[in-house]
């Protein structure tokens, strides 16, 4: 799969290697790819080096070494602008970058936003089950698919998931209106593990 090759695009792309399991690299690998496939479809105007960061960086809050004390989203979001920062990039972009992270599992609202944040989510939706793969073509998956396989993605992320939020519960707190929803109306509403486990993938 060809991506942005610039100096600080290959930087995130050896930090994500670097501290994420093998199965995790490969989703933010992912996360980039079917993002960058939709945003074709789309004929969306996207700053392909920005989708990357985003999408290489968006986890960064799963892995031991970004772990702090908020949402891993947050936590993402904060270390990813911390590398950037570093690496000499743009306030600006970062401030774009920051938000993709931090809204990624936010449905919605990513969507009304600048469009590295809509296809960040989007490519991230679209591998965790959240967000229909048919909204790409079924070669284009497969291809992705073939170059970055899924290694058990749906147990191992659900397992780093769960290890992160045994260690700090209180930021699992984020769905008022879905623990009403399911408690309080006795509505239907599915959870993060269902969506998960029924993501249309054989693992």
């Amino acid at each position: 799969m060809q991506h942005p090759d610039t100096p600080v695009c290959l930087a995130a792309l050896d930090l994500a290697r670097h501290h994420s399991p093998a199965f995790l690299f490969n989703h933010v690998m992912r996360t980039y790819a079917f993002g960058r496939a939709a945003g074709a479809l789309q004929g969306a105007h996207v700053d392909d080096e920005m989708l990357f960061l985003g999408s290489m960086l968006h986890d960064l809050g799963l892995v031991e070494a970004f772990i702090r004390d908020d949402r891993f989203e947050v936590d993402g979001a904060d270390a990813a602008a911390e590398f950037l920062s570093k690496q000499g990039y743009s306030d600006r972009k970062i401030a774009v970058i920051w938000d993709a992270i931090a809204l990624h599992t936010t449905l919605s609202i990513s969507q009304r936003k600048q469009p590295e944040i809509a296809l960040l989510q989007m490519g991230a939706g679209i591998d965790i089950g959240a967000i229909p793969r048919s909204l790409l073509t079924a070669e284009t998956v497969e291809v992705i698919l073939a170059e970055y396989p899924r290694l058990g993605f749906k147990k191992a992320m659900l397992a780093a998931m769960g290890e992160v939020i045994k260690r700090k519960p209180m930021t699992g707190a984020v769905n008022l209106m879905g623990e009403i929803g399911r408690r309080q109306e006795h509505l239907p509403i599915p959870e993060f593990v269902d969506i998960c486990m029924h993501a249309n993938f054989d693992d």
